[in-house]
């Protein structure tokens, strides 16, 4: 028996990359999934997969970046369940651009709010009912949260923003039995790197990774289930992550350096 059988878990950003991958590992354990994105016809097609793999699912088409839309999707899936047992706050986009050659700023606010802004107004809605199930709250942030990034300043301080929220949060929740799981990865092979931000404000169209040397999906998802099983504190999903967190402490211009070249060879 799985520790997320008959469990009811929402996973926003759903449709794509890291939230279609994390609902696929979640599925032979039999959950109940709640799958939350724009596009509904994805999920539709996700509802199907998970359950010929064990899960059972309902498919509740979410605008992530309007507050209405998160109380909605929490509403729906009360109506349905009448609990939430884990919320995985995963929906993101991301931007490819220096902030000197950026010619559209609404890049910023854009990115704040699909990224950090849903992420607390879906907290905010679903934590009556995860108080009452002793549930598990889980943040998909990144190692651009924990340390600067060159051509993705919004990005970086709406995961930075992810790190502030939610670590006061697990502060005020010590003694509800609600755990608060955040998730660092580090470049991972997903549709998001081709939905970036130019600098423009459209989307770049294809991806500026070299994608045969990042994370897939499917990896990230599998090191998540087991960081939400354990209710772990943080999780980082790559070695230049843990060590950096480390080395920023003692030789933070190390770290600058570091990660200008990561997106230099990244691209």
């Amino acid at each position: 028996m799985g520790i997320f059988q008959d469990k009811v878990v929402i996973v926003t950003g759903a449709s794509e990359g890291i939230g279609r991958a994390l609902c696929i590992a979640l599925a032979p354990q039999k959950p109940k999934l709640v799958l939350a994105a724009r596009n509904q016809d994805r999920l539709e097609e996700l509802k199907i997969e998970v359950e010929s793999k064990g899960a059972k699912a309902m498919v509740v088409p979410t605008d992530i970046i309007e507050e209405t839309a998160c109380r909605h999707l929490v509403e729906e899936t009360i109506a349905e369940h009448d609990r939430i047992d884990a919320l995985v706050n995963n929906a993101g986009r991301t931007m490819w651009t220096t902030l000197d050659e950026m010619s559209d700023p609404s890049i910023i606010e854009q990115v704040i709010r699909i990224n950090y802004l849903s992420a607390a107004y879906c907290t905010y809605y679903a934590l009556p009912y995860l108080k009452q199930s002793k549930g598990r709250i889980v943040g998909v942030s990144s190692v651009a949260g924990l340390n600067g990034v060159p051509t993705r300043t919004a990005y970086s301080a709406s995961k930075h923003a992810m790190f502030g929220f939610f670590d006061s949060l697990r502060i005020e929740l010590l003694e509800t039995g609600v755990t608060v799981t955040m998730i660092a990865p580090d470049f991972v092979l997903s549709e998001m790197h081709r939905r970036a931000f130019g600098k423009d404000g459209q989307p770049l169209g294809k991806s500026p990774l070299q994608e045969d040397k990042v994370m897939t999906s499917a990896e990230c998802a599998a090191r998540i289930v087991k960081a939400m099983e354990s209710r772990d504190r943080l999780a980082i999903l790559s070695s230049r992550g843990k060590l950096g967190r480390w080395v920023k402490l003692i030789a933070p211009s190390l770290i600058d350096k570091a990660a200008q070249k990561a997106i230099r060879d990244a691209r």
